[in-house]
């Protein structure tokens, strides 16, 4: 603010301005001269307002074509009938994928008699990062199924064995919780009134009523996954592999029992996993919702008060950001260098409302001379505090019970929740003395993801699996070049996740979910031994695939008979992360010696967002190895995190998260915010999301299509993140139009009597342009192929999308329009020979992208017989390779056509200077001053005639008077013809126009850029687009300064 406002001096003038001022001010006139000249061009054009409005109220009304012919389920799509005048993602997109699948075109068995024959182009097999099946298709899934798809399909067109498996998560938590709400809602009841078994049962019922929407998204995106395999993490054959890995492990000690502290949420009443763990930052003072209290409570201060010195007046004055917690502590610690409290060491101080002596103990881990010196110690409920208890052998006082209710001997305040607890202590505190302040203090607040509650450090005997040994292995694994990690930026997270390695709590306080397969015994002849399941119990509990098996292990154990124990299942579940880790080996049948196994097991890639490398990845990696002595896979390819077009995190609060299916369909802003309403924000955040969504998209989001979705996602997968900007989408979408147009004009070329060529081979007479068509299409296979197999999936669509645009469209069939206009048969069907290998390579390259629109029209081409019944869909025609079409690549030809362009990039340029509209033709005479390039504008006279709007191109003749003279290079210049064509009075005075407002940018932006602050007040990127702006403006000035020069001769 403080720059945007003028400074004046004490004699009144305007003090010097700063750099970033002098930006802003020459943005904003620039913004000002741009919007004058605008209304200027409004103004002109009013006489044909009614005309233009009259056009754009008939295109608003065009709606965009549906496919209505009735096509029963999985039976082909009807091709016979015309093409819509424009690409419409309803009609492209319909009928196509049920019969993809009713084909067997995603199956690895197609076209091969059996998976154990030898395939010599090899096999290429991936899995689902499997999703919740509680959810639906969000924009990281997108990206993911983009990306896999797109490798999926390149692979099977490249003729490997290509199995891509879906299936789908239990979802524990987040399963439970929709269930649970949904039973409150009907019936008013919980699970504990229902029982175990009734409420299991109704999860099963909502899974298989709700739980399919996500696969129906998934196909919506053109995904080409072999559906028979679908695995669910809670299907008996995937929970037979849960069983026996547990088993196995606890057998060999990799899975041991133990009390320690875990993330626990008060609301689900179960422990919850890390990555659960949302990690709110407060830079102070702030008052949050919690689930189960009607008031905000507050969090970001720090509360100080004092414990009594046991037999003295003096106190020690400790400080904590939960007071609550003070009803555990079992120890004050202080510096044993602080000579403050030297006297105290070894001596005690009074809790304030139990019966209970807190010794003062010394630990170097308090930090010298920071705060008042000394820190309270709650072993039971803070991580810290936990070592500290051990080190000290110091006593664990669990003063919460499941529900965040506080629990023993505190008078008033057992029975109370933790948070109404903590302003009775501070009230407490005040009354006797011992409160001497709160302060601000940023904070980090721990946030269940899933219940939105704050998540509290218990002590609870848990399930833990030893990562240390793994953890090494899967380093070596990496280190010898065994997996590979790509980006390779990830390594380096990958050793700070390895090295730094904790081992893993497994056990979730749920119902649905995998039951843990341990049981704890009770021995009934030593009624002495009370053994109930609680601290360090582990050598009381026995594990078995079965009940009996568990029960045989126990008599063995414990050397008695089955009549003397009685086992009891621990009512636990394991974490989802636990199934998941296993299902790289389960979805084949693991631990049976299935077919699949065998053949699928290992898979060769798993692709998916860098944010669960550790979650997930890696422990696929430990229980791959440890489980069957091989990896699960050789590389991992981790791709960004979708943000939004700021580069914010998607957040439902922000009302920025998009759902997928509203790109591809498209949603009005009125639709998006009433999504809303369906949502868990209050009122003030939907309030919020809405201007948010109104900011963003304030004519709502336009229907892209899949199509251009995927590819748009595939296009900017590079970095860290990729902030979304749904025009760029959009962009595709148009890009999509361009390829229809582009096909439906191509195909009037082709006669019934058409015969499409079955091979590669060059007739002999293509012309250059030909040749030059075929060598981009070389070069452009080339690409795709190289950049697919590194993982540059930005390069692959940058090629393809530069050999359908720029080359194809823009210039090869623009230069096939005389050809086909001429009277020359030969030329007319080499041309077409060409068009069609550029149409149908096109296409197959792009196909891996953009399935649905590649197969409508490929289904459109005028194939050969032969290959139709051979390839019936593009989804399993070969994808171009470098090896069968090196043949065309023509770099002399390349260079030189490069060279076409130039020049006539260079005369429309011109041209738009001179505002001659493209249907006026001009006459161009080229002076070339060395033999091969004259030999190479006559060459290509045709062709750069059709280019830059020519009706004749003359090489070194003279030159009549009335041109503007073009340098193209060092041996090269044009002269353009334009007397005749324009009124030079007029024309000199448009360009001086154009000239003053340029001059005065160029002016402004030397100015700021002058100033002595620019370089440290001005933002790089800022700073950047200005370097940028004043060469283009430089160049511009000096191109319409020649064009002025011009005029005035003539």
């Amino acid at each position: 603010m403080g720059d945007e406002i003028k400074t004046v001096v004490e004699n009144g003038d305007e003090a010097p301005k700063s750099a970033k001022q002098l930006a802003k001010e020459a943005a904003k006139q620039a913004k000002l001269d741009k919007l004058k000249q605008k209304l200027e061009k409004q103004q002109k054009a009013v006489p044909k307002k009614d005309k233009e409005e009259k056009r754009e109220k008939k295109k608003e009304v065009k709606e965009a074509a549906t496919y209505d012919i009735p096509t029963p389920e999985g039976d082909k799509k009807d091709t016979t009938s015309a093409l819509p005048d424009a690409y419409s993602p309803k009609f492209v997109e319909a009928a196509w994928y049920s019969w993809w699948e009713k084909q067997n075109f995603f199956k690895p068995e197609y076209g091969r008699k059996s998976l154990k024959d030898a395939n010599e182009n090899g096999k290429f097999v991936i899995i689902i990062p499997p999703p919740n099946v509680t959810g639906s298709l969000h924009l990281g899934h997108a990206l993911t199924n983009s990306i896999q798809d797109c490798l999926v399909r390149w692979h099977r067109m490249k003729g490997d064995i290509t199995l891509w498996n879906p299936g789908c998560d239990h979802a524990g938590i987040a399963t439970q919780v929709v269930v649970e709400k949904k039973l409150w809602r009907e019936e008013k009841k919980t699970r504990h009134d229902i029982g175990r078994d009734n409420f299991i049962q109704n999860v099963w019922k909502w899974k298989n009523e709700k739980g399919v929407r996500i696969y129906h998204q998934l196909k919506k995106m053109g995904s080409s996954y072999d559906w028979d395999r679908a695995a669910f993490t809670m299907d008996p054959k995937l929970c037979k592999a849960v069983t026996e890995a547990f088993v196995r492990l606890h057998e060999d000690g990799t899975i041991y029992r133990s009390n320690r502290l875990v993330n626990w949420s008060c609301t689900l009443k179960s422990a919850i996993s890390d990555i659960e763990v949302d990690k709110t930052e407060l830079p102070g003072r702030t008052f949050l919702s919690v689930p189960g209290y009607d008031e905000k409570i507050e969090f970001g201060v720090l509360v100080h008060f004092a414990y009594q010195v046991e037999g003295s007046d003096e106190r020690l004055i400790v400080a904590t950001t939960r007071v609550e917690t003070m009803l555990g502590d079992t120890a004050v610690a202080v510096h044993p260098d602080d000579d403050r409290y030297t006297h105290l060491h070894g001596k005690y101080v009074i809790h304030p409302f139990c019966d209970r002596k807190i010794p003062i103990i010394v630990d170097d881990f308090v930090e010298l001379g920071f705060g008042t010196g000394a820190v309270k110690i709650t072993p039971a409920h803070d991580a810290n505090d936990y070592e500290i208890g051990k080190k000290h052998n110091l006593p664990f006082i669990t003063i919460f019970d499941d529900a965040g209710v506080i629990v023993g001997g505190y008078g008033k305040f057992t029975g109370m929740k933790r948070f109404h607890a903590r302003k009775e202590i501070v009230k407490s505190l005040t009354e006797l003395g011992l409160y001497i302040e709160t302060k601000n203090n940023p904070m980090v607040v721990p946030i269940c993801s899933r219940s939105k509650d704050v998540v509290e450090p218990m002590l609870k005997p848990q399930w833990y699996v030893r990562c240390g040994e793994m953890a090494q292995n899967a380093i070596k694994a990496v280190n010898d070049g065994d997996l590979k990690i790509i980006p390779e930026m990830h390594v380096k997270t990958w050793h700070h996740w390895m090295d730094g390695i904790r081992d893993w709590c497994i056990s979730r306080q749920l119902w649905w979910g995998h039951r843990i397969p341990a049981y704890f015994v009770t021995i009934k002849s030593k009624p002495g031994h009370k053994l109930q399941p609680g601290a360090e119990d582990g050598e009381f509990w026995v594990s078995g695939r079965t009940k009996e098996e568990a029960l045989s292990k126990a008599t063995k154990k414990f050397n008695t008979t089955e009549d003397d124990l009685i086992l009891t299942q621990d009512e636990d579940v394991l974490d989802t992360w636990f199934s998941s880790a296993l299902f790289p080996f389960s979805v084949f049948g693991w631990p049976d010696d299935t077919e699949d196994l065998k053949v699928f097991y290992p898979t060769s890639l798993l692709e998916t967002g860098h944010d669960i490398l550790f979650f997930w990845v890696a422990r696929m990696v430990f229980m791959g190895q440890k489980l069957l002595g091989k990896l699960p896979f050789k590389e991992v390819y981790l791709h960004p995190i979708v943000r939004d077009a700021h580069g914010r995190k998607m957040s439902k609060s922000l009302g920025n998260v998009i759902d997928p299916m509203d790109v591809i369909t498209g949603i009005s802003l009125e639709a998006l915010n009433s999504q809303l309403y369906e949502s868990n924000l209050d009122i003030k955040e939907i309030e919020k999301a809405k201007q948010g969504q109104k900011q963003d998209y304030p004519d709502g989001i336009p229907e892209c299509g899949t199509d251009a979705l995927r590819f748009a996602l595939c296009a900017m997968c590079s970095g860290r993140d990729i902030n979304l900007d749904i025009l760029r989408v959009q962009g595709y979408r148009f890009f999509c139009n361009k390829i229809w147009n582009a096909t439906r004009f191509a195909l009037t070329y082709f006669s019934s009597e058409f015969d499409a060529p079955s091979d590669n081979k060059l007739i002999g007479n293509e012309s250059l342009m030909d040749l030059w068509m075929l060598s981009r299409l070389a070069t452009a296979i080339t690409e795709a192929n190289r950049n697919l197999t590194a993982y540059e999936f930005g390069h692959v669509t940058t090629a393809i999308y530069n050999v359908w645009l720029y080359e194809l469209c823009d210039v090869y069939l623009e230069i096939l329009k005389p050809v086909f206009a001429s009277d020359d048969n030969e030329a007319k069907k080499t041309a077409q020979i060409t068009l069609y290998r550029a149409l149908e390579i096109g296409l197959r390259l792009l196909s891996p992208f953009m399935p649905f629109i590649t197969e409508e029209l490929y289904q459109r081409l005028p194939r050969p017989k032969d290959v139709v019944e051979k390839i019936p869909s593009i989804c399993v025609a070969s994808y171009p390779s470098e090896k069968e079409y090196y043949r065309w690549k023509n770099e002399d030809i390349e260079d030189e056509v490069y060279f076409v362009q130039k020049v006539a990039k260079s005369i429309r340029s011109a041209r738009s200077d001179y505002n001659i509209p493209n249907k006026t033709k001009t006459e161009a005479y080229i002076q070339c001053n060395d033999e091969m390039t004259a030999e190479i504008m006559l060459n290509y006279e045709s062709a750069l005639q059709t280019l830059a709007f020519c009706s004749k191109i003359a090489v070194n003749e003279t030159a009549p008077d009335g041109c503007t003279i073009l340098t193209i290079s060092d041996k090269c210049e044009v002269n353009l013809l334009l007397k005749g064509l324009i009124d030079p009075p007029k024309e000199i005075a448009k360009i001086r126009k154009k000239l003053d407002f340029l001059q005065s940018t160029r002016e402004r932006l030397n100015t700021a850029k002058d100033a002595s602050d620019y370089e440290s007040k001005v933002p790089l990127e800022v700073r950047q687009l200005n370097e940028e702006k004043l060469i283009q403006t430089s160049a511009e000035i000096s191109r319409l300064e020649a064009a002025l020069s011009s005029l005035r001769i003539m």
